[in-house]
């Protein structure tokens, strides 16, 4: 009867963890390396996973957001693609570093030039970014997605704030406050000091805390993994007085 109560107790809680660690729905999203503070410069990661069992991923055309245009966009070389990058001519110049620009870049195409991303794969493909705007506080960067077989998912529907989730969001960078303006964050945090390790965390020194995307299933997970190693522990227990009571019968 304990045997079969501690199977039972062990299965709901792997089942638990296993439910919290599920990946949510698979898109291609933007995430800095480290921050994008607003009035800096940023590397970002287009992060693609391949959505498809048949079929690889052999294009990725990134569209800058044009009522922002950055003024300088470099793409870090990526094994087994080319890439182009794509000059327009603005309609409003912009400054930067007291020099007026009337050109910017205002798409990144990578193209394979093997396999692609094969099925239950995914790529990153970084670019340097800057400076970014002051008066945002996020950038939408619109994405198309082409398969081997001709297939293309369009993920250019915007995010509203307050709605569900589009079928196919675009990818949103989102800006910290600038550092050291003291201003407060996004996050809602007073001159907070944000720094990134090598480990590509990002660690909030004003609240002495470190932010991780999982933080919240990272508690979860350690409650019910207690609960497992508990049960384990009075298994053994069990045991043990079961077994000095036959050597004493014995």
């Amino acid at each position: 009867m304990k045997a079969s109560r501690i199977a039972a107790a062990t299965a709901v809680a792997g089942s638990a963890v296993l439910a919290l660690s599920a990946p949510a729905f698979a898109h291609v999203s933007v995430q800095p390396e480290g921050t994008a503070a607003k009035g800096g410069y940023a590397v970002v990661d287009f992060k693609v996973p391949n959505e498809r069992d048949d079929a690889s991923t052999t294009k990725l055309e990134i569209s800058l957001p044009a009522d922002h245009p950055l003024a300088s966009v470099m793409p870090q070389p990526v094994d087994g693609w080319n890439v182009k990058v794509t000059r327009s001519t603005l309609d409003k110049p912009l400054e930067s570093h007291g020099e007026k620009i009337s050109e910017a870049v205002t798409k990144v195409t990578w193209t394979a030039s093997g396999k692609g991303i094969e099925p239950g794969f995914f790529q990153k493909f970084p670019l340097s970014v800057g400076a970014l705007p002051e008066d945002t506080d996020q950038l939408v960067f619109k994405a198309i997605q082409t398969y081997s077989n001709k297939e293309v998912v369009r993920w250019i529907e915007v995010p509203q704030e307050g709605q569900a989730e589009p079928d196919n969001p675009a990818p949103v960078l989102a800006l910290s406050a600038a550092e050291g303006d003291g201003h407060q964050s996004s996050s809602g945090t007073d001159n907070a000091s944000d720094k990134t390790d090598t480990t590509g965390k990002t660690e909030n020194t004003a609240a002495g805390t470190e932010t991780s995307d999982s933080s919240g299933g990272s508690d979860t997970t350690a409650r019910v993994l207690g609960i497992v190693g508990i049960v384990v522990g009075v298994a053994g227990v069990g045991y043990g007085v079961a077994a000095g009571r036959r050597r004493t019968t014995a």
